[in-house]
């Protein structure tokens, strides 16, 4: 939209240059006119020299021109007096002794004044003042108004259509690039399971009955086992993304058909002890603080994943004799989950980049280490596809919190 609101000030400026440009014309076309006329009417009041005044009304001008015209011509001895007047319009303006253009505001009009000189070295003997009513020349204003204004509007409505039009087909490359990028990315997640799954049985079948293996070689094979699973994990959440990515709305409304009533609280606690064990390996305290009678509409397997995700990146990145915390609260009508940690934190600059795919704070971590760098993406997919929010804050060296909200629903 920001090139519209481009568009629309370069055509309100236009607007205004062309509307000060015709309204100066028009009244300099109107001021001759009445230059004009003035000078016309200055010669009538002399008769052998001398200016008549009471010839006026009788041998030239004729008011029936003069209201047809909407104009008054008034004239004015040498002292200003005004002596004679034609027209209906009625002046208020004060003489100008001198040649000038005045206006009216009530009613609205322009005058011309001008000096009416004697035969005799150019002595001036008197004034002659012309008057027309702006009423027309308003009107003429009024609808080139409108027909600017007019003119805009239609600018806009058909840029704004092309622009829409030109933008899809511009896009529409991009969109089928992108459409046939994640249908090869959910196919080829799908076609890797069954190799990955065979084998992975039979390195543990393998492992299972390790006579005749030399301690090498079981070695070699736990590694096989290790980077099976880390190879299985990470087509898991290849496919997980590309099913839901492009068509969002599509997929929450077919999830939304098995989700159920899931009591958060629950699934919280039930979190906390399973990863207990893996926190006091690694000397880290892990709790929570979970408020009774949680419970959101939703994919309970999907939200375990969601929180395990959260837990799980939360153990990577603190260090032994930290804390892990969670908490959850009610507030009337979504539900807050925060997971806390006193880990390494992250810089302010790569805040923001915590949940794109691949990301990672320490680039030098290497998959086998732990993690495929899709688990806050998950997560924050998982936040949308619930109509929910997900934000981190941290700072480096103290630690991050990752808050979710989701709607809260009623207990069955």
């Amino acid at each position: 939209m920001s090139y519209l609101l481009v568009f629309a000030s370069i055509l309100v400026v236009f607007a205004i240059a062309v509307r000060g440009i015709f309204t100066r014309i028009l009244m300099r076309q109107l001021t001759e006119t009445l230059r004009a006329l003035a000078e016309g009417s200055a010669a009538v009041a002399f008769e052998q020299g001398k200016i008549q005044f009471n010839h006026i009304n009788d041998n030239f001008f004729y008011e029936r021109d003069l209201m047809q015209h909407e104009q008054t011509l008034q004239w004015f001895d040498r002292a200003g007096n005004l002596m004679a007047q034609q027209g209906v319009y009625i002046v208020n303006l004060p003489l100008e002794k001198r040649e000038a253009v005045q206006f009216q505001e009530t009613p609205r009009l322009e005058a011309v004044t001008l000096p009416m000189m004697g035969s005799n070295g150019g002595e001036i003997v008197g004034y002659v003042r012309a008057s027309q009513s702006l009423t027309e020349v308003d009107q003429i204003i009024q609808k080139l108004d409108c027909g600017l204004a007019g003119g805009i509007l239609m600018a806009l409505l058909l840029s704004g259509a092309g622009g829409v039009w030109l933008t899809r087909q511009a896009m529409q490359p991009i969109e089928d690039s992108f459409q046939r990028l994640k249908q090869f990315t959910a196919d080829a997640s799908h076609e890797m399971r069954s190799p990955l799954m065979a084998i992975k049985s039979n390195v543990m079948v393998a492992l299972r009955y390790p006579e005749g293996m030399r301690n090498t070689d079981g070695e070699k094979f736990e590694a096989i086992a290790s980077a099976t699973n880390q190879m299985t994990q990470l087509t898991e959440d290849l496919l997980f993304l590309a099913r839901t990515d492009g068509h969002a709305d599509l997929s929450v409304q077919i999830l939304r058909r098995d989700w159920e009533n899931v009591d958060l609280t629950t699934t919280l606690q039930k979190l906390i002890n399973l990863y207990q064990t893996q926190a006091e390996a690694k000397q880290i305290k892990l709790y929570g603080r979970i408020r009774e009678n949680l419970y959101v509409a939703g994919d309970e397997g999907q939200l375990t994943r969601l929180f395990v995700n959260l837990i799980q990146n939360a153990l990577h990145y603190t260090t032994a004799g930290g804390t892990i915390s969670l908490s959850a609260i009610n507030f009337g009508v979504y539900i807050e989950v925060e997971v806390r940690d006193t880990g390494v934190g992250i810089a302010e600059e790569d805040v923001e980049k915590v949940f794109e795919r691949f990301w990672r704070a320490d680039r030098t971590r290497a998959y086998g280490q732990g993690g495929s760098g899709l688990g806050l993406a998950i997560a924050r997919a998982i936040v949308q596809q619930h109509k929910g929010a997900i934000d981190v804050t941290s700072q480096l060296g103290i630690g991050s919190c990752f808050t979710v909200r989701l709607p809260a629903s009623s207990p069955t």
